[in-house]
């Protein structure tokens, strides 16, 4: 039997391009070269396309024997070449992402291969777009029911003339301690815990270095934070919860990926109750914002033991040590059986999409 061809995507023009490099080195570590032919793609921080033997350079030489170093993709600087519909071997079978943050999971990439009608691993343009925006996943969100903290959106042009009137709002509505974030970040980048007005401006400053948008949400006191994994298309299942105990006041980037002082404890201490509303809120959440093949989706649990939703995250962080594949490890599958699962998904899902009239003759 042929072997699939999987082009693995990384890097990015974004905040969080190193641990795109992580999460792609663990993936392409993994995947079986007895089923697919792996060719490594990558996007350097200035927008240029890296072709195999430059993307292969960004990572460890210790994946090097997996890759396929050879197949024509197309000219240096440039997107791959759109497939040839008609060629009996395909150009390539699946794509997988590993682009976390602006330009790969916001859907922009998403769009270019719905464009090329390449199949691929992941939420689609729009499920990928609402999720990694925080201000339009909360109002998603809340349409949808779930609970969610109050939070406020802030526009840098509109900081910028007014921030006066906006920090005096902020105080209003939200109070101290509140958290800043850039509204299409994720890894923690840029964000900030306010307790005062003065961290308030420095923190709403930072985030607009990051974004034109910025949400500030109001502080839980001492909430325990879950995460849930998720897995499917329109059928999704979850698994068992995981819960945090940061090294740090919160799960910030150094927690997350320079320190090991944070705890990753599989299966999170919930009451029947609570895990019930998990998973509920983990289906529901992935289905208010069309996701498709994987998200984790991250939970608070309040002093009074109240489940809030916090965030969605359609391209996960994809290390062996990173809390999806370790939950999902946890619920039965393994590492390298969940990268076939998310093969098998992508297919599926291009599919269905290829069952679209694409004329219409009234």
């Amino acid at each position: 039997m042929s072997k699939l061809r999987v082009v693995v995507i990384f890097g990015g023009r974004s905040g969080e391009h190193e641990v795109s490099l992580m999460s792609a080195k663990s993936v392409i570590s993994a995947l079986d070269p007895r089923k697919y032919e792996i060719i490594p793609l990558a996007i350097d921080k200035s927008g240029k396309w890296l072709l195999p033997n430059e993307a292969a350079k960004m990572l460890d030489a210790s994946v090097a024997p997996v890759l396929s170093l050879d197949t024509p993709i197309g000219e240096a600087g440039q997107p791959p070449l759109v497939p040839d519909p008609e060629a009996k071997t395909p150009f390539l079978d699946v794509v997988f992402p590993v682009l976390h943050g602006p330009h790969g999971e916001d859907g922009t990439i998403q769009g270019l291969l719905e464009l090329a009608n390449i199949a691929y691993v992941g939420a689609g343009v729009l499920g990928s777009a609402v999720s990694m925006d925080k201000a339009m996943m909360k109002a998603v969100f809340s349409q949808a029911g779930l609970p969610v903290v109050k939070w406020e959106t802030v526009i840098r042009r509109h900081w910028e003339r007014e921030p006066d009137q906006i920090t005096a709002k902020i105080e209003a509505e939200i109070g101290y301690p509140c958290f800043v974030k850039p509204a299409n970040l994720g890894s923690s980048v840029g964000i900030t815990r306010a307790d005062s007005r003065g961290q308030l401006v420095e923190a709403v400053n930072l985030a607009c270095e990051f974004d034109r948008r910025v949400v500030v949400e109001q502080a839980l006191s001492r909430p325990r934070e879950i995460e849930c994994s998720v897995l499917g298309n329109d059928d999704p299942v979850v698994s068992v919860p995981g819960e945090i105990v940061p090294g740090n006041e919160f799960y910030d980037y150094e927690a997350k990926y320079l320190s090991d002082t944070s705890q990753l404890i599989i299966p999170a201490d919930v009451t029947p109750e609570q895990r019930r509303l998990l998973e509920e809120y983990a289906v529901k959440a992935f289905k208010a914002v069309d996701c498709a093949g994987m998200a984790r989706v991250d939970f608070f649990i309040t002093e009074d033991q109240q489940v809030i939703v916090n965030e969605i995250n359609t391209i996960p962080g994809f290390t062996r040590i990173s809390m999806y594949p370790k939950l999902w490890e946890a619920s039965g599958i393994g590492y390298q059986e969940l990268l076939d699962r998310l093969i098998e998904l992508a297919l599926e899902r291009h599919e269905d999409r290829r069952r679209r009239r694409v004329s219409f003759t009234p």
